[in-house]
């Protein structure tokens, strides 16, 4: 019997061994990304732990890592410290509340009927450069020294990033699509529905993303300068007593807020567009 003869079949195990190397593919790569985040971490902390060791900035004012560290696990046994990140990511969700409401509803309207576009147009662009801590002496002057102070500044950060978006999402609205929708009789409300809100929903995720991380930012500011009661004002207190090291640990906290935040608003961006091409072809970091 010759080998053409003979039943070329494959054996079991030869598929079990052509998978098995692509599996092997797949988890040295989450390891290794794992591994690289790792040793950007340690490599940060082992420079900043250097750098004061060395000399080339004072420790007096660049604590080292390790006491900073400590220091920060001194304070997270400390019941006030939750409270003061309690109240800073109150100040951050009712402003972040607040802005999206707002400019959702106000970029929708703007975006859907062209003259109200072209008459704000100049408007917008004047307004959205102002700084928001330029606003801080006015929402004083107006509210006091307590919590709607803080939101004005908060609300006016983050409306433009989310109403900017949505006024670019409206406005990519294919016009074939919506001729073709109108021509099948298709009501506005219909309209909005099926065509206006697919497309906007994206550029109104990413605004989103991008006004919580401003939202934090300006919640800690606005805490800081008006002296609300916060993290903000915890940072602030701790730097005019000279305790640098509880500034340091508190600078890591916003920091580790934020990454919180941001991972937040990516998983729910994830979700949210799993049906779309930008995300369905996406690579998690």
């Amino acid at each position: 019997m010759t080998t053409l003869d003979t039943p070329q079949t494959t054996p079991p195990s030869a598929g079990r061994d052509a998978v098995a190397p692509a599996r092997t593919r797949r988890m040295p790569s989450a390891a290794r990304k794992a591994l690289l985040g790792a040793l950007g971490v340690v490599g940060f902390l082992a420079t900043w732990q250097l750098i004061p060791a060395l000399g080339i900035i004072d420790a007096r004012y660049l604590p080292y890592a390790t006491d900073t560290l400590a220091r920060l696990g001194t304070m997270l046994g400390d019941l006030e410290f939750y409270r003061n990140i309690g109240r800073t990511m109150t100040s951050w969700a009712i402003g972040l509340v607040i802005a999206l409401v707002a400019a959702v509803v106000l970029g929708a309207v703007v975006g859907l009927v062209p003259v109200l576009r072209r008459a704000t147009h100049t408007t917008v662009e004047f307004l959205r450069p102002i700084p928001s801590v330029a606003l801080i002496p006015l929402a004083i002057l107006i509210f006091g020294i307590q919590l709607p102070a803080a939101l004005v500044i908060i609300v006016y950060a983050t409306f433009w990033q989310i109403f900017v978006q949505v006024l670019y999402g409206v406005a990519d609205v294919d016009a074939v699509a919506r001729d073709t929708a109108r021509s099948f009789g298709l009501g506005r409300a219909a309209r909005f529905r099926h065509l206006v809100f697919p497309t906007t929903l994206p550029y109104l995720m990413t605004g989103l993303r991008l006004g919580a991380a401003v939202a934090l930012i300006l919640a800690i500011t606005a805490e800081m300068t008006i002296g609300v009661p916060g993290l903000g004002n915890v940072l602030n207190v701790a730097r005019n007593a000279g305790d640098n090291v509880t500034v340091f640990a508190v600078v890591v906290t916003t920091g580790l807020l934020g990454l919180l935040v941001n991972l937040v608003f990516r998983f729910i961006e994830r979700r949210t567009l799993s049906w779309h091409q930008s995300v369905r072809g996406e690579e998690v970091l």
